[in-house]
C-alpha cells in the first residue's frame, strides 16, 4: 500500500527543487561570467574601438578589461533600441572560454575605414554598423566571418565595387548594404546565399521643402533624403547602394527570400521573370530599373504578396486582372510605367493603398473607389472622368491627366506662390504664398479650387501607418528677409510632384532658393542625404549643343555668358536618372555662385527615351569638380538666378533639340 505524500512534504521537495534548480543555473551563470575571452579577441575588439573613438559604457560590459562581462553575457538584448546598450556585444561562454559573437556600433556617427582587425573575429554571427560615417572599399577579408547570420552595413559611406567574398558567407539571413556609394555590377556569387530570406534596401526619405512663386517662377525649394532603419530579421538590403547592372541570374536560387527591396541604384534590364517561381516572397519592391522592359505576368501565382511596388521600371501590358485574389495585399505601386487597359473590376478589402500615376490606363473607374480610407493616385492617365466618380474622387482629377486640359487652350496665369507645407504667407517683397497644408497620403493629390496649381505625393514611410507628410522646423534660417518661408516643408518617400495649370507661354524667371536645416556636415551619417530635384522648366525650344545662350531673351542688351551656362549645366546634372548621379545641394551651390566647375552631363536621363532628340550629344564638357569643397551650409538660405524677360511673347529657336513638351518627370 503506497504513503502519499503530505502537503507539507511536497512543500518541502517543491523548496528544494526549486533551491537547486537556483543553485544549478548560478552555477551556469558564474561559469560564463568565469569563462575569457581569448587575448586576441580582446586585442582586435580594443583595436578596432580605438581606432573608431568609442568605448563601452562604464561597468555595463567590459567589466576590468574583460570584454565578456555584464551585458555582454547576461539577457540584456544587444537590439535594445533605446541606446543603453551600445556600442555593445553578446558573447558565448562555454564555461572557459568566450567568443564575441555580436557587435553593435549603431549610428554613433563612427568615421572611416573598417579596421582590418574586425576580420579577424570569426565568431561573430551578428555585425550591426548601420547609419555612421564609415568609407573606403569593403574588405575581401569579410570572407573570414563565415559564422555571420546577420550583416548590417547599411547608411554609411563605403565605396569601390561590392566584394564577391560575401559569397562565401552561406549562414546569411540578413544583408544589407543599402544607401552606400558602391559602384559596378551585383556579384553573381550573392546567389550562393540560399539561407536569405530576405533581400531588402531601405528607402531614401525624400523632403522638399519649397516655396513655389511662378511670375517670376521663383521656386524656392528644398528636397533632400533623409533615412530611417529598423532592423528587420532575416533580411538583406542592397537599395540605394550605388550597385549597378543587372540582377544576376544566380539570384534564382534564393528561393527562401521573404522580401526583396531593390529600389534607387544603377540596375539594368528587365524585372527577372525567376521572382514569380520565389513562393515565399511577401515584399516585392524593385524601382528604377533602366534599358529594358517588363511585363506583370511573372505574378499571377504570387497570391501571398503584402506590398508590391513596381514604380519606373518600363513595365507595358494589362493590369493584373486577378488582383482580387492577392488578399493580403495592402499596397501596390505601379506608377512611371506604360500599364494600359483599364482598372480591374475587384480588388481585395485589404489593399488601400494603390499609385498607378504615369500610366496610359483608361475607362471608367470600378466601383470600390468609393472604399472608405482609400488612397489613390490616379494622375497622368487617360481615365474617363464622369460626374458619378469625380464625386468621390478628390476634385480636379480631371486636370491631372494624361494632356492636363484645365486652362490649357485659354490660359489666363503668369505666376504662382505656394508655401509648401504651410499657411497662406505674404513676404517681404509682398509676394503671397498661397497655403499648401492640405493633408495628403501615401497615394494622394490636391488640386486648388481655382484649378490654379496641383500636388501629388507617392510613398510610405515603411510600415508607419500615423506617418506626417509634413514638416516643420523652428531654426532660425539667416541671410534672407523672409525666414518663415523656410521653416514648413512637404515630406515624401517617394514621389512628391507639383503642378502649374493656364500659364501663359513665354520666358519666365526661374529663382532657386535653398535653406539647409537638416543635413549636418560631414562626417556623420545624417549628412549622406542627396537633395533631389527633378525640374522640368518647359523646354522644348532648348537649342542644340554648345548653344545655351540661344535660351537667352534677345530683348536683353546684357548678360554673362558663362553665368547662363553654367546655370543650364547644373539644372541638366540635377535631373539625371539616378540620385547618385546628381549634385549634392551644397555642390549645387557652389557650382552656381562659380566656387567649383560644373561637372560633366554624359549622358541624358534614361527617362528621356521617348521623347524625340535631334542631337544626342552631350551639353556641357567642362571637368568634374572636386568633391574636397562639398559642405552643407546649415542654418543659411542661398539664391540662385537665371532670368530672362517676363513678357509673354514665346522663344524661337533655329533647331529645337525637343520636338513636345516635357510633360512629365519621375
Amino acid at each position: 500500500m503506497g504513503v502519499s505524500p503530505t502537503p507539507s512534504i511536497l512543500c518541502a521537495s517543491l523548496a528544494f527543487y526549486y533551491c537547486v534548480s537556483l543553485l544549478l543555473a548560478s552555477v551556469e551563470i558564474v561559469r560564463a561570467q568565469n569563462g575569457t575571452t581569448p587575448a586576441s579577441e580582446v586585442s582586435a575588439l580594443n583595436s578596432v574601438f580605438s581606432q573608431w573613438g568609442i568605448s563601452a559604457k562604464l561597468n555595463q560590459w567590459n567589466i576590468s578589461g574583460e570584454p565578456c562581462s555584464g551585458a555582454a553575457i547576461d539577457s540584456t538584448s544587444i537590439e535594445n533600441t533605446n541606446g543603453n546598450y551600445n556600442p555593445g556585444i553578446k558573447c558565448e561562454c562555454n564555461g572557459t572560454v568566450c567568443h564575441i559573437t555580436h557587435l553593435k556600433v549603431y549610428a554613433l556617427d563612427v568615421a572611416g575605414g573598417i579596421p582590418d582587425e574586425l576580420w579577424s573575429l570569426t565568431s561573430l554571427s551578428n555585425l550591426n554598423l548601420d547609419q555612421n560615417y564609415l568609407t573606403g572599399p569593403l574588405s575581401s577579408s569579410i570572407a573570414n566571418l563565415t559564422q555571420m547570420q546577420w550583416l548590417s552595413l547599411g547608411f554609411n559611406a563605403l565605396s569601390g565595387e561590392v566584394t564577391k567574398e560575401l559569397g562565401k558567407l552561406t549562414n546569411l539571413l540578413s544583408l544589407s548594404i543599402s544607401s552606400n556609394n558602391f559602384s559596378g555590377s551585383l556579384p553573381s556569387e550573392l546567389g550562393y546565399l540560399t539561407k536569405l530570406e530576405q533581400l531588402l534596401k531601405f528607402l531614401p526619405v525624400d523632403i522638399m521643402k519649397c516655396n513655389l512663386y511662378k511670375a517670376g517662377v521663383t521656386v524656392a525649394w528644398k528636397k533632400l533624403e533623409h533615412h530611417t532603419y529598423k532592423i528587420i530579421h532575416l533580411d538583406s538590403y542592397f537599395d540605394s547602394s550605388g550597385v549597378s547592372g543587372a540582377i544576376p541570374s544566380t539570384f534564382a536560387a534564393l528561393q527562401n527570400l521573404h522580401t526583396l527591396w531593390a529600389s534607387d541604384n544603377e540596375l539594368t534590364g528587365s524585372i527577372p521573370e525567376f521572382i514569380g517561381n520565389w513562393s515565399k516572397l511577401r515584399v516585392l519592391r524593385i524601382s528604377d530599373l533602366s534599358n529594358g522592359s517588363s511585363s506583370l505576368a511573372f505574378l499571377k501565382d504570387m497570391t501571398s504578396l503584402s506590398t508590391l511596388i513596381l514604380r519606373n521600371n518600363n513595365v507595358s501590358g494589362s493590369f493584373p486582372t486577378n488582383i482580387g485574389d492577392y488578399q493580403s495585399l495592402s499596397q501596390l505601386f505601379l506608377g512611371n510605367n506604360k500599364l494600359n487597359g483599364t482598372l480591374p473590376a475587384l480588388k481585395s478589402t485589404s489593399l488601400l493603398n494603390i499609385d498607378v500615376s504615369y500610366n496610359e490606363l483608361s475607362g471608367s473607374f470600378p466601383s470600390w473607389i468609393e472604399e472608405q480610407g482609400l488612397q489613390l493616385n490616379l494622375v497622368a492617365n487617360n481615365f474617363t472622368i464622369e460626374s458619378a466618380n469625380n464625386s468621390v474622387l478628390p476634385s480636379g482629377l480631371s486636370c491631372l491627366q494624361r494632356n492636363f486640359p484645365c486652362l490649357r487652350d485659354s490660359p489666363i496665369y503668369y505666376n504662382f506662390a505656394i508655401k509648401c507645407g504651410g499657411p497662406q504667407f505674404t513676404s517681404s517683397s509682398q509676394t503671397v504664398y498661397e497655403r499648401d497644408n492640405e493633408t495628403l497620403g501615401p497615394a494622394t493629390y490636391y488640386v486648388t479650387s481655382s484649378n490654379r496649381w496641383a500636388v501629388s505625393n507617392v510613398g510610405r514611410f515603411g510600415e508607419n501607418n500615423n506617418a506626417q507628410y509634413m514638416s516643420f522646423t523652428p531654426s532660425q534660417i539667416t541671410n534672407t528677409l523672409d525666414p518663415e518661408l523656410f521653416q514648413t516643408a512637404r515630406i515624401s518617400p517617394g514621389s512628391l510632384r507639383y503642378y502649374g495649370f493656364g500659364l501663359e507661354n513665354g520666358n519666365y524667371t526661374v529663382t532657386l532658393q535653398f535653406a539647409e536645416i537638416a543635413f549636418n556636415i560631414p562626417p556623420t551619417w545624417k549628412s549622406l542625404g542627396r537633395r533631389v530635384f527633378d525640374i522640368y522648366i518647359q523646354a522644348w525650344h532648348v537649342c542644340g549643343n554648345n548653344r545655351e545662350v540661344e535660351l537667352v531673351d534677345a530683348n536683353l542688351l546684357e548678360f554673362d555668358e558663362d553665368e547662363v551656362k553654367r546655370v543650364i549645366g547644373v539644372a541638366l546634372l540635377c535631373i539625371q536618372t539616378f540620385p547618385r548621379q546628381r549634385p549634392s545641394m551644397s555642390r549645387v551651390v557652389a557650382m552656381l555662385s562659380g566656387d567649383i566647375e560644373v561637372g560633366s552631363v554624359t549622358s541624358r536621363p534614361a527617362y528621356f527615351a521617348d521623347w524625340k532628340f535631334n542631337d544626342t550629344t552631350s551639353f556641357m564638357t567642362a571637368d568634374t569638380p572636386s568633391a574636397e569643397n562639398e559642405h552643407s551650409q546649415f542654418g543659411t538660405s542661398t539664391s540662385a538666378s537665371m532670368a530672362a524677360d517676363p513678357g509673354h511673347s514665346p522663344i524661337y529657336c533655329s533647331r529645337p533639340l525637343l520636338r513636345e513638351d516635357i510633360g512629365e518627370s519621375r
